[in-house]
């Protein structure tokens, strides 16, 4: 889907860049899936800022999105691919023949009136969601599972994508979006397809204001502090600030946080490229 470059008739239009929104169908969202969506502004139960840099924004309402897919061998149709506030992608309202509306993740491609289902027996077609069992090798997936039943949680945000690369035993060979090929069972269920909204890379918000209205207050620069205040503060004039690390210390580049003894590492075969 394109973008749109506008014009610049003010500065802060000069380098703003928007998404066209040429998938989009409705604006108006189904009540029945909407929930209010209350927000901590970082503030803990005691009122104290734990998370700094948050706050304000714009008020936003919760799309419930049917991650789990479990209307099994039931058709559905969509009507409508919607924006969604809460997340990167587009989602898709469904409504299926026993009378149940849903939202799903919306795949690059879906259209109105486009017939979908999930379960076993459904075929590997665009926006249905089969267990990585019945998926054809090389099929390129989305919104997976990484334990059965547990709803869709690798490959959700916009344009994302995986491959099904191999399946021997229990196991399936999957390529992630981060480049990182690991193992998932093969009763983990993905949908069929990449996430929609793939320009959302190419985005330019143009202004300071556009990330208030997301909630995300100004950032002070680490090396603008005073030493109390950052490890890469202090110093006289312009120092550089040292080696780039985060509050606590932690190296920020090239420095493994991963822990050796974690119990996932037997299912990663290559790990995410640096």
């Amino acid at each position: 889907m394109p973008v749109r470059k506008l014009k610049p008739v003010t500065p802060a239009q000069r380098f703003r860049v928007v998404n066209g929104f040429e998938s989009i169908t409705s604006s108006t969202p189904e009540k029945t899936l909407l929930e209010p969506k209350k927000r901590s502004g970082g503030r803990n139960n005691k009122g104290r800022m734990t998370i700094r840099y948050r706050g304000g924004g714009h008020k936003k309402r919760y799309r419930l999105i049917d991650f789990k897919r479990d209307n099994f061998d039931v058709v559905g149709e969509v009507k409508s691919v919607e924006y969604d506030p809460n997340r990167t992608s587009f989602i898709s309202l469904v409504e299926y023949k026993n009378g149940d509306k849903r939202y799903i993740i919306a795949q690059s491609g879906l259209k109105i009136g486009q017939k979908i289902t999930s379960g076993v027996s459904a075929p590997p077609e665009l926006g249905n969601a089969l267990p990585l069992s019945k998926i054809p090798l090389g099929t390129i997936i989305s919104c997976i599972e990484l334990r059965p039943g547990a709803g869709a949680v690798i490959s959700r945000s916009a344009g994302s994508f995986a491959q099904l690369m191999a399946r021997e035993g229990k196991f399936a060979t999957i390529k992630m979006p981060s480049g990182e090929t690991r193992l998932i069972q093969v009763d983990c269920y993905a949908a069929i397809g990449a996430v929609s909204n793939s320009d959302h890379q190419l985005l330019v918000s143009g202004k300071a204001g556009r990330s208030r209205w997301l909630g995300r207050r100004p950032r002070t620069r680490p090396v603008a502090m005073n030493p109390v205040d950052h490890p890469m503060g202090g110093g006289e004039g312009r120092a550089s600030g040292g080696h780039p690390r985060s509050r606590n210390g932690v190296p920020a580049k090239g420095f493994r946080t991963r822990s050796k003894t974690k119990a996932s590492s037997k299912f990663i075969i290559e790990r995410r490229k640096k």
